[in-house]
């Protein structure tokens, strides 16, 4: 699928044109409404670059592939969009599909910069060419653990569905909690089941629940049996990857899915940047957007001053990470070697632990910043 952005009256027309390729969750199995606020971010920042008259007067265009989480269906569009000529990759939700595009996009010189996908070894080896403005896991998922620890929460159960990423994040919480005297259970989710993990629950000391599965499927029917369960009253539900941001979360379980505390990127207090770019995201999505369609903003916004510094020159923008920045809706973007990523870090972006109120789903409390 291509879906070329429109070039404004602020750049040449008729043109060559600026290409850079973005990777998107579109399509099941794929979070698809993690993937939409994503390219709304990203096309937003593209209308604003060539609204500023572009990368030298020519305009930026993006070529779209929708990745659908298949790590395999992400090479291939790297491959795809290498050769269409595009200057750098942008993009990327899912972790596991992320570190197959950047492995690829390693191998073929090609630049990437990674919006919000967070796997630490988002690349087997160092790559020079890969960047990333999402926060590594580790980061995000410590200040979790220390939001569990500062709640009282020292026995946690996680729900957890095979993966990478969900055994990633199961062993950082782990970490986090050992010092205090903290434990961490895992319960396997695809052979429990909502009403097997409930039945477990009954009988174990665990204060909370991470939902570590899949979104919709399971994640939605075991948050509605756990709270639907007398045996668990007084449970609390939590969520670290961010599920209950979405407007799908709040549409699917309603007051259920409240007071299920969750992490996302963004600074408590935006500035003039960040105030203006979520206005006219809110707009254009229709509903209130998440961290992910900020980091879609970001990422072009970063990429369309490496592209005006070195054209699209890949070995050039490839080699420019570490003095490329730029003031994102977020804060000042800046990229440093983080140890046990193999890619250019932003570290950080601002990190909240947050739920959506009892009170009144449709608001957001902030737990904790860090």
């Amino acid at each position: 699928m291509s879906t070329p952005s429109k070039p404004s009256g602020a750049v040449q027309a008729g043109g060559p044109s600026v290409r850079i390729g973005a990777l998107v969750p579109l399509t099941r199995p794929g979070w698809a409404e993690a993937g939409r606020h994503l390219l709304a971010g990203l096309e937003l920042a593209v209308r604003d670059v060539n609204d500023a008259g572009g990368i030298g007067g020519a305009p930026l265009d993006l070529v779209v592939r929708d990745t659908a989480a298949d790590p395999r269906r992400a090479e291939a569009a790297v491959d795809d969009l290498a050769a269409l000529g595009v200057a750098a990759l942008a993009g990327e939700y899912h972790s596991v599909v992320a570190r197959a595009a950047a492995t690829r996009a390693a191998a073929l010189g090609l630049p990437f910069l990674c919006s919000s996908a967070v796997l630490d070894e988002l690349t087997g080896r160092s790559a020079e060419g890969v960047a990333r403005i999402a926060p590594a896991q580790s980061h995000g998922w410590r200040i979790y653990g220390d939001f569990l620890l500062g709640a009282g929460h020292r026995h946690i159960a996680v729900a957890a569905d095979a993966s990478v990423y969900w055994a990633a994040g199961t062993g950082i919480l782990r970490d986090r909690l050992a010092p205090h005297g903290g434990t961490v259970t895992a319960l396997d989710m695809p052979a429990l089941g909502p009403s097997g993990v409930c039945d477990a629950l009954a009988g174990h000391r665990a204060t909370a629940l991470l939902v570590l599965t899949g979104y919709p499927e399971p994640a939605v029917p075991l948050v509605r049996a756990v709270r639907r369960d007398p045996r668990l009253g007084g449970l609390l539900i939590g969520a670290p990857a961010g599920q209950p941001e979405f407007a799908g979360w709040a549409a699917s379980l309603g007051a259920d899915g409240a007071g299920v505390p969750f992490l996302r990127y963004l600074p408590e207090h935006p500035g003039p940047l960040g105030i203006r770019v979520g206005a006219a995201l809110r707009e254009r999505l229709a509903e209130e957007p998440s961290f992910v369609a900020f980091e879609g903003y970001d990422t072009v916004t970063v990429l369309a001053g490496a592209l005006r510094a070195h054209g699209t020159d890949r070995a050039a923008i490839a080699a420019s990470w570490g003095r490329t920045g730029a003031e994102g809706t977020r804060g000042p973007v800046r990229f440093s070697r983080t140890p046990g990523t193999g890619v250019w870090q932003w570290a950080w972006a601002p990190v909240q632990v947050a739920d959506r109120d009892p009170a009144d789903p449709a608001r957001f409390r902030v737990l904790r910043a860090g």
